[in-house]
């Protein structure tokens, strides 16, 4: 897959073509994805997705700190994955949102020269969101391309959408999150020094250093996956503010124990796959209180994975 950041550094002929966000490249997401790549292919045209970061939600509503789903590396990973042929991540900002239906259509139609546009079904785009689905399809007179719309794709009802994951996330059901993006939800980070704390009563924990614009779950104590350097270990994650050592840190800190693991692993990159969320973080009285705790949090998560691993196999 090709990915520029830029629509004006492409030029393409019959194009086909989808536009948005794609925070989180979701079931949802994955619907239109899925049709435009495959139209695309059997007629031999290049599949395209335009998006855009930083995400029009921050620019136009103000929305700050851990909003997003996916980095633009990750979602373009996923995107890759899907065989997508070219990714545009084009720079959002009020010049661009204040732009016409009409004039943001010609832009896309001048690079790209698309004959197929492929949008969910409550799609808008431009000035004041003007760019409705009867006028895109307007549009499509003028420009010559078809209009394609995909139904909604529902859980349990509710329309899939990333608000929805991240109300998922800010609760701790890590098991909707799953259902919702068909994988677990992932957090990418470098693996840096800690305090060392962990290590002196024999609980080693890898601290994550992670997009600070990174959705995170709620506080709290999880069953995870990690994987390094391609190898997957289980896993105890804590997302928290160490309550016992550290009652005054509010900034969250991640802190990963790998199950039968004992290697130096600074500056490597480690993704952490959450499964389920064991408990609330809370205030110990003593470190070995927190200790008992913290075995006790490794043996439910040793058992989890092992019925995990038990369920692909039966």
């Amino acid at each position: 897959m090709q990915h520029f950041w830029s629509l004006d550094q492409v030029y393409l002929k019959d194009a086909w073509l989808t536009i948005g966000s794609y925070d989180g490249v979701h079931i949802g997401h994955r619907a239109i994805i899925r049709q435009l790549i495959s139209g695309a292919h059997e007629v031999n045209v290049p599949a395209v997705v335009v998006t855009f970061h930083p995400h029009p939600a921050t620019v136009l509503r103000g929305r700050r700190g851990q909003f997003y789903l996916t980095s633009p590396k990750e979602q373009a990973s996923l995107l890759g994955d899907m065989g997508l042929d070219v990714l545009i991540t084009h720079p959002f900002n009020v010049g661009i949102s204040k732009m016409s239906a009409y004039d943001f259509i010609a832009k896309m139609d001048q690079h790209l020269d698309f004959n197929h546009l492929w949008v969910g079904h409550d799609f808008t785009i431009g000035r004041d969101r003007k760019g409705d689905i009867p006028t895109l399809r307007k549009l499509g007179e003028s420009f010559g391309y078809q209009l394609n719309i995909v139904d909604p794709i529902k859980f349990k009802g509710v329309v899939v959408s990333s608000s929805v994951i991240r109300a998922a996330l800010a609760g701790g059901d890590m098991e909707m999150a799953h259902e919702l993006l068909r994988r677990p939800y992932q957090v990418n980070g470098v693996v840096i020094p800690g305090d060392g704390r962990g290590s002196t009563f024999g609980i080693s924990t890898a601290n994550l250093d992670v997009w600070s614009k990174k959705a995170l779950p709620k506080v709290g104590v999880y069953v995870c996956r990690a994987v390094i350097d391609g190898k997957t270990w289980g896993a105890v994650t804590n997302i928290g503010v160490r309550p016992t050592f550290d009652a005054n840190k509010l900034s969250p800190r991640i802190e990963t124990h790998l199950l039968n693991f004992n290697e130096e692993i600074y500056g490597k990159t480690m993704s952490v796959l959450f499964i389920t969320r064991l408990r609330y973080e809370k205030r110990f009285s003593n470190t070995q209180t927190l200790v008992n705790q913290i075995n006790l949090d490794i043996h439910a998560a040793e058992a989890i994975l092992k019925s995990e691993v038990e369920k692909v196999y039966r």
